[in-house]
């Protein structure tokens, strides 16, 4: 019942990453491709009333999320070796916190209805406490496929709980079901992930409900839960404050050009910070080796990041027209606005996993305590202008949260101000220039339809960067095919 579970070392840690991000972000690329298709075919069917009350749900969703116990299953993670104890233990903790929370759902959805004064927001929630159950056989499982850096099983898991949450999706959107469908289908997609996760971890152990031996575990995922919940503050800030001020309608405007603005940060960040987390556990006591991690995945992640979010700037009104309709052109502006603000978000999360794979969660928490502040008072400041002055919020007050956490994790990371302007400056120079050729073409080549327009400028801005890439950042793009060529090798 002690058995030792040893973690990857660091002298193959490299290759190992290697194809770790390959499948990780692979799979999250190809399933977020039918998960789009699916998405924005349901949000031209859906009304921007029903992301409103989707998005009141959330708010109480997302906080009693913190509670699912993420942190101390990443405890299995970051620990050196592990014992069949240890699993069993963090398997009790997830199943009575997640039932827990399920129940203190059940009894606050009445709560939360009269608070946003929508009595359907109650029964929403009700149906979603089902998610919490499924979280056991997901988070313990991807802990233990992620401490073996075992991420192709994972791959496959998460791509058909891609492809049944899509379906989900679709059937429900075109049988009328309205907000419901933004229910069910990710309950599909969970539920599948839940089943899939605990056949491909082979998690055959009974849960241990005895904490004995357990404090190094607790400790972390306390530190984990705190951080978590000051996150949770400054992200959504928003839709508290903007949920009493904003009709369901302008919520639902604001809350859907979050989403799209968000895609990379929220999409291919995460799955990417995943890889990171167990890589950087690995290098422990390692700085100079760490610090040169981190500023290759920010050239990296920039590079490919950058373009799409100052694309979506430029072309925000014929990619809303064509991808969600003329009912959803009032988002315009707020996607440009919000699109602009993504790169700080970008560099932001990026920090976390490098600090507190390190050994220093309180950089995490720090940070987050400084986001619970800022962001909050930007957004209550701001949100006499709608959804438009919400999305400013993001825009004004995040870079400074970003500087804040880099001033905090640079030297905890071993890197500078100095070495990570160097790793941005390529990609920023060749996605502004970009920016300014869509611009410029979309100025000159009048087109009436919006599906023509975006065409156009999506393939301006495609070679425009192709060709300012080779111009002033050879060397990341030759960083990039190296990690190509390192997995066929590997492969070989």
């Amino acid at each position: 019942m002690t058995t030792s579970i040893a973690a990857a070392r660091p002298a193959d840690i490299g290759s190992r990453v290697v194809k770790a991000v390959m499948w990780r972000s692979g799979s999250q690329i190809v399933a977020q491709i039918s998960m789009w298709a699916s998405t924005f075919f349901v949000i031209r069917l859906l009304n921007p009333s029903d992301y409103g009350l989707f998005a009141m749900t959330q708010s109480v969703l997302v906080l009693l999320s913190l509670l699912n116990g993420g942190g101390f299953a990443g405890a299995l993670v970051r620990a050196e070796t592990i014992t069949t104890r240890d699993v069993r233990q963090v398997f009790g903790m997830l199943i009575a916190l997640n039932i827990g929370i399920a129940l203190l759902q059940v009894a606050a959805a009445p709560l939360a209805a009269s608070y946003f004064k929508h009595p359907l927001v109650g029964k929403l929630l009700t149906v979603q406490a089902l998610l919490y159950l499924a979280n056991p056989l997901i988070v313990l499982p991807s802990a233990l496929l992620a401490r073996a850096m075992d991420f192709h099983r994972q791959a496959k898991v998460n791509l058909l709980a891609a492809a049944v949450g899509a379906l989900t999706a679709l059937t429900c959107a075109l049988a009328g079901m309205g907000v419901w469908t933004l229910v069910l289908a990710p309950l599909a997609l969970v539920w599948t992930r839940a089943i899939g996760m605990t056949v491909a971890a082979r998690l055959l152990v009974w849960p241990s409900f005895h904490l004995g031996g357990a404090g190094s575990t607790i400790r972390f995922g306390g530190a984990m839960l705190l951080s978590a919940f000051l996150w949770l503050i400054q992200t959504q800030a928003d839709v508290y404050i903007g949920g009493r001020a904003l009709d369901a309608h302008r919520l639902g405007l604001y809350t859907t050009s979050l989403f799209l603005a968000q895609i990379v940060t929220s999409k291919f960040i995460p799955p990417l910070n995943d890889v990171a987390f167990t890589a950087y556990a690995r290098l422990q006591g390692d700085t100079a080796n760490a610090g040169r991690s981190f500023e290759k995945s920010v050239r990296i992640i920039m590079m490919v990041s950058l373009p799409f979010y100052f694309g979506l700037a430029t072309t925000a009104e014929p990619f809303v027209q064509t991808m969600l309709g003329p009912k959803w052109i009032e988002a315009v502006p707020i996607v440009a606005i919000l699109a602009l603000a993504m790169p700080f978000v970008t560099l932001q999360i990026l920090f976390a996993p490098a600090t507190t794979a390190l050994g220093h969660t309180r950089i995490q928490i720090i940070s987050a305590a400084a986001g619970a502040v800022i962001m909050p008072l930007g957004f209550f400041l701001s949100i006499g202008g709608g959804p438009t002055g919400l999305a400013s919020a993001w825009l004004t007050a995040f870079p400074l949260l970003a500087a804040f956490t880099a001033w905090l994790a640079m030297p905890i990371i071993g890197t500078s101000a100095a070495a990570l302007a160097r790793a941005v400056m390529p990609p920023l120079i060749a996605a502004t220039a970009m920016a300014l050729v869509v611009e410029l073409v979309d100025r000159l080549v009048v087109v009436h339809s919006p599906a023509a327009r975006l065409a156009i400028l999506v393939g301006t801005g495609g070679l425009a960067y192709a060709a300012l890439a080779l111009l002033v950042a050879r060397p990341v793009l030759v960083e990039i095919m190296m990690l190509f060529r390192s997995e066929r090798v590997a492969r070989a």
